[in-house]
């Protein structure tokens, strides 16, 4: 039987603030004996709201009341009842999530409507959440090839390489649109990003606020912006401009990238066709070097030198809401060592099949190196680990598994955050018991099983029932155009 959904997104970013209603249908694939599987089996965008620039008191405070009257403002103009909203999902990403009141606007929105994802996306969380709104993890799936995608906006660029379906790294760079403003009437600059002033100053470009803005006297900044874009994806060799623009930290190159693809604001213009929309007449009508930005990576070797892949998305290469379905847990195959529910709103972390069966010591890796997607400002959030597991796997196994595991989550441990592994096949109840027992006893651990997850993700563990043997689990997917 089908249902139909009615879902929004809201995305508020570093430059932009943006809402999409969404139509979601979905129904149940299980069979009548089986626990329920509903799976979303088609979706259609409703309304697409006018793209927003984020509302900021000051450079450390988000205008909490001018973010919700746009948001009401919305609603209006999609004909949309509060009261009529399903389910959905509000994310906060880039520099808007390093804002002192970021957490709290975030609730204040949660309560809006509905049981929604509730996100503060870092760097390395929205280098996903983009490179899948992209359609890059699909199309590396579909093709069985590696793809980076590049989330390029206002104030950052943010990385993602998927290789054949699986998020194998991320990073992130200060470059964006935004990084300079001009004035749309007078064509002055009034704002230049700190970093930039430094390679202004550096190459003694000659730009400082007041400058008119010109396409000849930016080019040399941008073509520096363009450069350490390359430098990125291993196209250049990195220098100190480099290590100066990078975020957090940047992709390994470890392997040769084969093709690219492009999201966010300035990839409108990475992308730009014009013999369809017409010559650019206004290179600085949104008030900032984004339109040159994407227009200098267009004849780069960024999109000559890789194979470039046209997005699913661009600027709206965010969430469009959040898909809810609910599966039951079986009893005989759970552990907790503690009933700490009902716990909400908990962020998955998959882990590629190829690290959980390599051994011990490279699960132990790469659950601490994919940690590092879930940190905000250096803090770590609750997260919930997500591994396919083995459908008949021997002790040795199970062992190697509860090694890697504890291992790798050892800096959840020393945090004092809730130790939650979600595993796919039939083995939730050894492994969990054996990762309590190495942790002699002494850390509460919450293993279960049957639920396949993404990364992307997100669940709500409820309750117990049935005498504690079943844990009902409500898995929010994030639905991408």
């Amino acid at each position: 039987m089908r249902e139909e959904l009615l879902s929004v997104g809201i995305d508020i970013g570093t430059s932009t603030t943006q809402l999409i209603f969404s139509k979601l249908i979905i129904e149940n694939m299980a069979s009548s004996y089986t626990v329920p599987r509903i799976v979303i089996v088609d979706k259609e965008i409703i309304y697409k709201s006018p793209i927003y620039f984020t509302p900021l008191v000051s450079l450390k405070e988000i205008d909490g009341p001018k973010v919700r009257e746009i948001i009401e403002k919305e609603y209006k103009n999609a004909g949309v009842d509060k009261k009529d909203i399903d389910t959905g999902a509000v994310i906060i990403t880039g520099e808007t999530a390093r804002k002192e009141n970021a957490e709290e606007v975030l609730t204040t929105l949660s309560g809006f409507a509905g049981d929604f994802v509730v996100a503060t996306a870092g760097p390395d969380l929205e280098s996903i959440i983009s490179g899948k709104g992209a359609g890059a993890h699909i199309y590396s799936k579909e093709h069985n090839t590696a793809v980076v995608n590049i989330d390029i906006g206002g104030g950052t660029s943010n990385l993602a390489v998927f290789r054949r379906g699986d998020v194998k790294d991320t990073g992130c760079l200060d470059i964006g649109g935004r990084l300079i403003k001009v004035d749309v009437i007078s064509k002055r600059i009034t704002y230049i990003a700190p970093k930039l002033e430094t390679l202004v100053k550096k190459y003694h470009l000659g730009l400082e606020i007041g400058t008119i803005a010109t396409k000849d006297n930016l080019r040399p900044i941008i073509d520096i912006m363009v450069k350490v874009l390359m430098q990125s994806v291993g196209l250049v060799p990195i220098d100190e401009d480099f290590k100066l623009m990078v975020t957090n930290k940047s992709i390994l190159l470890d392997n040769p990238m084969e093709c690219i693809s492009f999201s966010g604001g300035v990839a409108d213009y990475i992308y730009y066709d014009e013999k369809e929309r017409g010559p650019i007449r206004d290179y600085f009508e949104y008030g900032d070097i984004g339109i040159l930005l994407g227009e200098s990576i267009r004849r780069s070797e960024l999109c000559s030198k890789l194979k470039v892949i046209k997005s699913t998305e661009t600027i709206r290469a965010t969430v469009v809401g959040a898909g809810t379905h609910t599966t039951e847990i079986s009893g005989s195959t759970i552990t907790y060592t503690k009933n700490a529910f009902p716990i909400k709103n908990l962020p998955i972390l998959k882990m590629a099949y190829e690290d959980e069966s390599s051994g011990s010591i490279v699960l132990a890796e790469a659950v601490k190196k994919k940690l590092e997607w879930f940190k905000l400002e250096g803090d770590l959030q609750r997260v919930a680990i997500a591994i396919e597991g083995k459908e008949n796997p021997s002790f040795k196994e199970v062992q190697a598994y509860a090694e890697g595991l504890v291992e790798g989550m050892q800096e959840l441990i020393e945090r004092e955050l809730p130790l939650i592994l979600i595993v796919e096949k039939d083995m939730a109840k050894v492994l969990g018991q054996t990762m309590y027992n190495k942790l002699s006893f002494k850390k509460d651990v919450i293993c279960l099983d049957s639920v396949k997850l993404d990364n992307g993700d997100y669940i709500d563990i409820g309750n117990p029932i049935a005498e504690g043997t079943v844990l009902p689990v409500v898995v929010k997917t994030l639905v991408f155009n």
